[in-house]
């Protein structure tokens, strides 16, 4: 069953560099640009989140006919392309960032554009979907009346989810569920009459996200609205329910919310079509998606500039591996996780705070890799890791430490928790095997009660006491 991603694309670079000094010319920061990282954005990050996964996906859109639509297909491999001509420039999205933190961001291309056409091809793959992913970035393919009545006719008994643009026209009717942030919905209400005068009928109702949603699952007739509230999570509405269905988001520290809700509606789409119900769809999509943020975010996204079979040879070879022989690349570990268990493989997991990784580290995580089919890294984040050791640690920030780790070949995914113990990320990740060095030898680990309950084993790998990153700390420092 093919996942169809309906929807624009746009070119997203990524500058990132240092700041530290004001230019002469204005009080602006200086950026000394060291990194320069381009990806397929909009409908396309969807098309390629769900391909990284392993999943069969196609990319319904129109493409520009300049440099900035080439860079596109090449960041599109992999990704079953079915496209027409948009008749504009592609439009480019550049961030600048300093360190983490943005700085500017600047737009070319991307003013009005006329609702393009679509082609005959494009509307004979969607057709052949098995659920539909409505990515609107308001660059009027949504709009295209064809397409519309296309969905509206395929809405009764295909899942589509439909992820809105301020700029861009109201869903069809009947779909699955309509994504919405939580502006999004408050100012797409706000345009219907009489929104402003609706009083709250129950104490629910005075939290603003419900009181859109309801407005919008009226005028929109479709089946559900999920609206997303960032940290908080996201509120769920269904056709006939009075009730809202709260679903809550796990804390995670994440800088960049940037792809946050692609994610959310590629995860959407993969539960849906494995018949999962509405509303535990979408407490695993927000999950997903605040793992997706918590292991880097779309910086930690690899780069598919290279189309060659070379390249896409190597990317296969350093996914992770399932049983039977087949490979999935994911970044986040819940959905990593779920994926290598469906398909009878064996989760394995570990933790610590990885802070300096030394040989000991590698021999450990290749040992555990060894044990089954994947292996995650549940990393202790900065602030846990300063309670844990001090003031002056960690030397390396999580981002930095996950980012080593995923750089190995035994590492599969990195999920990140702000607690001093593993136990809740354990607790939703529930791998098969539970590992810990051989310092713990000879003596209980302490989540193995834990782990024991959904079935799971505690193993030790060797441990290298020779090598320690508190012994490598102290050596820096003396030589400091």
């Amino acid at each position: 069953m093919r996942i169809v991603v309906v929807g624009d694309v746009m070119l997203d670079v990524d500058l990132s560099g240092e700041a530290t000094r004001l230019s002469p010319d204005a009080p602006v920061p200086v950026v000394d640009v060291s990194g320069v990282k381009r990806r397929a954005g909009g409908a396309g990050l969807v098309a390629r989140m769900l391909a990284e996964d392993g999943w069969p996906v196609t990319l319904v859109t129109v493409m520009g006919d300049d440099d900035a639509g080439r860079q596109l297909e090449a960041h599109l491999a992999g990704v079953r392309l079915v496209s027409g001509p948009s008749g504009h420039p592609s439009p480019v999205k550049t961030r600048v960032r300093a360190g983490s933190h943005p700085v500017v961001r600047f737009d070319e291309g991307c003013g009005k554009a006329p609702v393009p056409d679509a082609s005959p091809a494009m509307l004979r793959a969607v057709e052949q979907a098995g659920v539909i992913i409505v990515a609107d970035y308001g660059r009027g393919l949504a709009a295209n009346p064809q397409l519309r009545d296309l969905l509206a006719g395929l809405a009764g008994r295909v899942p589509i989810i439909w992820d809105p643009h301020p700029s861009g026209p109201d869903p069809v009717p009947g779909v699955a569920v309509v994504t919405p942030n939580a502006a999004e919905a408050g100012k797409a209400a706000q345009a219907y009459a009489g929104f402003q005068d609706a009083g709250p009928q129950d104490p629910a109702v005075q939290d603003p996200a419900v009181q859109a949603g309801r407005i919008l699952l009226e005028q929109w007739q479709s089946r559900a609205v999920l609206v997303t509230k960032g940290e908080q999570g996201a509120v769920l509405l269904r056709k006939g329910s009075g009730s809202p269905q709260t679903v809550p988001a796990p804390r995670v520290e994440a800088g960049d919310p940037c792809g946050a809700g692609d994610r959310l509606a590629a995860s959407l789409a993969v539960h849906l079509l494995a018949g999962r119900d509405l509303g535990e769809a979408a407490g695993l999509a927000v999950r997903d998606a605040a793992d997706f943020l918590a292991s880097g975010g779309v910086s930690a996204l690899p780069d598919h500039a290279s189309s060659t079979s070379a390249a896409r040879d190597a990317r296969n070879q350093a996914a992770p591996r399932t049983q039977g022989g087949s490979r999935r690349r994911t970044r986040e570990p819940l959905l990593l996780a779920r994926t290598v268990r469906e398909a009878g493989g064996t989760v394995v997991a570990t933790g610590g705070c990885f802070d300096l990784l030394h040989a000991g580290h590698v021999r450990s995580l290749a040992a555990a890799r060894e044990l089954g089919d994947c292996l995650i890294v549940c990393l202790n984040s900065d602030e846990s890791v300063r309670r844990l050791k001090g003031p002056d640690r960690p030397i390396i920030g999580q981002q930095d430490r996950a980012e080593l780790l995923l750089a190995m070949e035994c590492v599969d995914a990195v999920m990140i928790f702000d607690d001093d113990t593993p136990v809740a990320a354990l607790d939703r990740l529930r791998p098969d095997i539970w590992v810990k060095g051989g310092d713990y030898k000879g003596a209980r680990l302490p989540e193995a009660e834990l782990v024991e309950q959904w079935g799971g084993r505690c193993l030790t790998v060797p441990y290298h006491p020779a090598r320690s990153t508190t012994g490598l700390a102290d050596a820096l420092a003396k030589v400091g």
